[in-house]
């Protein structure tokens, strides 16, 4: 057929780049922009770390009852193909909390600037400390520690707080509900909104249901960050394999008109 030889060819090449990466840091394929929309230098990478938990319908979520069905609308047996049909809330497993999510008239997940979902990312590991304490909230003193060891957060990064919430994926922990609903996990402190605003933070991200900690009343930090035009991931995996620092964030976010957020292909770049 017309142009087959060239499409294996570049199919063998893509693959061939891809393999090369992993093994030798030698792509530098992608570039970081903070919110202002100035380009940093291109990274390199040897590993591609999926932050993505899978999605079924049985994952938990932040108001206790399923949100994602799944209908068999043609399978191969019957029609020589399948095609699923999908019934889904827009924040179910892990997914992207966008600015219109918390604000009357923010960006919504089609017109969030791409360049600000490729961006290098933090790890703050507040492991131990939620350990003790399911409630707990990242401040600003949290921070200033992280900066201490590691250096200022680089602008236009993406700040992720790794409580080790993962490891109750699957238990009635993950949700953490007392005999009053409500749930018990970390989240942001809405007070450390600023903090990272005045460090032109683009993102943060959560292991958890929220950005906010389970037992939240009032949505203080989502509506502080999301209202100030930034986004979030909530739900993500993984996190505790990754560097504090160093590592590139790609946030594949649904390009859905009028979206709020939604599930999301989230990836670290090692």
């Amino acid at each position: 057929m017309p142009g087959c030889q060239e499409a294996v060819a570049q199919r063998l090449s893509r693959r061939g780049l891809f393999k090369g990466a992993a093994g030798a840091a030698a792509l530098a394929a992608f570039s970081a922009a903070p919110v202002g929309g100035a380009f940093a230098a291109p990274v390199s990478f040897t590993r591609v770390v999926d932050l993505t938990h899978v999605l079924d319908p049985a994952f938990p979520t932040f108001f206790g009852k399923p949100q994602l069905e799944v209908r068999k609308l043609f399978t191969f047996d019957k029609d020589g193909f399948n095609l699923n049909e999908w019934v889904v809330n827009e924040h179910t497993g892990t997914h992207l909390d966008t600015p219109f999510h918390f604000s009357k008239d923010g960006p919504s997940a089609d017109a969030l600037a791409i360049e600000n979902l490729v961006v290098p990312l933090v790890v703050i590991d507040v492991s131990a400390k939620a350990g003790g304490n399911p409630d707990y909230q990242v401040t600003a003193a949290d921070i200033v520690a992280y900066e201490a060891v590691n250096g200022a957060v680089p602008p236009g990064a993406a700040v992720a707080l790794y409580s080790g919430w993962e490891k109750h994926l699957g238990t009635d922990m993950f949700r953490n509900a007392d005999a009053a609903g409500t749930m018990h996990f970390p989240g942001f402190h809405p007070d450390v909104s600023a903090v990272l605003a005045e460090k032109g933070v683009s993102g943060v991200v959560v292991d958890t249901l929220s950005l906010d900690h389970g037992a939240s009343k009032d949505f203080g930090f989502h509506y502080k960050w999301l209202g100030s035009g930034r986004w979030g991931v909530e739900a993500a995996a993984n996190l505790g394999t990754l560097p504090p620092k160093g590592a590139t964030l790609v946030v594949g976010g649904p390009k859905i008109k009028g979206a709020s957020g939604g599930p999301s292909r989230v990836l670290a770049l090692v």
